[in-house]
């Protein structure tokens, strides 16, 4: 079998079970938290919190989550450690730079086409997330995550892209996007990834189900990746109703091996006031899917055998796909 790292250590790619493609345990500020904690609060009353929320999910048969957390969404290994000693849910984390524009000030001088120019360093610390583990943790990050939002394929936003391409050739770990599929940005991800040798069929799609147009996300799949079908509860961004009607419909045209389902929810995120987020979002959660979202794909005819796909054997067959080329 394959291993797939975790925040635990190697598993065999078949002990996944059902797996959430892309969630957070926390989406942080970290400059906020060490200059404003107020917000945040008691450290370890928000441990014991997710590991909570974590043990439940995996009551309702969950074994694993990607977390997407990357530079510019606060990851901090440790602690995810404390959180994953204490659950039987598997974590898989990632490795990457989360920005819709520039990257962070740290590379602005440094790196191909910059003033100071030399090797792209970005992808050198890619690579040692993945390779020799994420600062002194020995956790090893198990994707790569990069991200094109409504501004497009800004000069930085290429660069990271490319870093990602480079850092996924020499280790072979698969990529996962955060995309605005209304602006259908997740095609411009594939042509800067193809220019760099990728193959398509090991990277993921992500936020494809922000859209009910059928022709883009078929187009996506013909070019070989899978949709993250990943944003279950934001039903600001699309309703309910769409995003089910959409899986379902792609499904009936033979689509569910090119799927993954998730929430991209979180125990906590800094970019929304926590006590209106259950007003505003009710949803947005990570028992959303089994709640409501699995009864209502079956409504729409869905399939216990296409469910297994995307939640399944889809995770499984994208992890499984590795070594460097």
């Amino acid at each position: 079998m394959t291993q797939v790292q975790t925040v635990r250590g190697p598993v065999d790619s078949a002990q996944l079970g059902t797996t959430l493609m892309h969630e957070h345990v926390f989406v942080l500020d970290t400059e906020i938290l060490q200059n404003y904690p107020e917000e945040w609060g008691d450290e370890e009353r928000r441990i014991a919190d997710a590991v909570s929320r974590l043990n439940e999910l995996h009551a309702r048969g969950v074994g694993t989550v990607v977390d997407l957390t990357v530079l510019g969404l606060g990851r901090y290994i440790p602690r995810i450690q404390r959180i994953a000693q204490q659950t039987a849910l598997q974590i898989i984390v990632a490795t990457g730079i989360y920005t819709y524009h520039d990257v962070p000030l740290y590379f602005h001088l440094r790196g191909p086409g910059t003033a100071l120019g030399g090797p792209e360093l970005i992808a050198d610390m890619f690579v040692r997330d993945i390779e020799q583990g994420i600062a002194d943790t020995g956790v090893k990050a198990g994707v790569l995550k990069c991200a094109t939002d409504e501004p497009g394929v800004t000069r930085d936003i290429e660069r990271v892209l490319r870093a990602t391409a480079q850092a996924h050739r020499r280790t072979g770990v698969p990529i996962s996007t955060h995309t605005h599929a209304r602006k259908r940005v997740g095609l411009e991800q594939q042509r800067i990834f193809l220019d760099e040798g990728v193959d398509l069929s090991r990277v993921v799609i992500g936020h494809s189900g922000d859209t009910t147009e059928l022709d883009y996300l078929e187009t996506l799949i013909g070019n070989g990746s899978y949709l993250g079908m990943d944003r279950f509860g934001i039903d600001t961004i699309l309703s309910f109703e769409d995003r089910v009607h959409t899986v379902a419909q792609m499904c009936q045209r033979g689509h569910a091996r090119r799927m993954v389902l998730s929430h991209d929810a979180a125990c906590f995120m800094h970019w929304l006031p926590e006590r209106a987020l259950p007003v505003i979002l009710p949803r947005w959660h990570y028992l959303h899917i089994h709640n409501d979202v699995i009864p209502a794909l079956k409504q729409k005819g869905v399939t216990d055998d296409q469910l297994k796909e995307m939640l399944i054997e889809n995770p499984r067959r994208i992890f499984e796909k590795q070594g460097a080329y």
